[in-house]
């Protein structure tokens, strides 16, 4: 069984603009299906990066915020594995600020994490093979 992990901008775009909570409860519904079947999740990091919002997608997460919705990223296979995330992200040709935003985010954790377990990383950005002034999780992960 393949699991996904999720990159916030998919649970954002999604309550802006594709399904949004009013509209398609159902696409809300089916995300938790799938999560308690374990064929998705998160980590922590999202989950509280979705928490310092003040609307409906904070509301939801807050309501999952136990439910292994969100994972954590704290054993030593995976603070191990973001040690050479933030290696290997250093010694990329990306501008210094961005290596630092990324660096500080959720995204090298949710690498390593789904590197350990054996799952996909989801996310909307795109793979962007001459981008400097940003560093895109599609850029990192074929090298992990």
């Amino acid at each position: 069984m393949q699991m996904y992990l999720l990159d916030a901008n998919v649970f954002i775009e999604a309550k802006n603009h594709y399904y949004r909570f009013e509209t398609f409860p159902v696409f809300w519904g089916w995300l938790d299906e799938e999560q308690n079947l374990g064929h998705i999740a998160s980590i922590q990091m999202i989950g509280d990066e979705l928490l310092r919002g003040n609307d409906i997608l904070a509301d939801w997460a807050r309501e999952r915020k136990n439910s292994g919705w969100f994972l954590p990223n704290t054993d030593t296979n995976i603070q191990e594995l973001y040690a050479q995330i933030v290696e290997w992200v250093i010694k990329q040709p990306f501008r210094d600020t961005a290596k630092l935003k990324f660096l500080d985010e959720a995204d090298p954790w949710l690498i390593a994490k789904a590197k350990v377990a054996g799952a996909t990383v989801v996310t909307l950005e795109a793979y962007k093979p001459d981008i400097k002034k940003k560093v895109e999780i599609p850029n990192v992960c074929p090298g992990f």
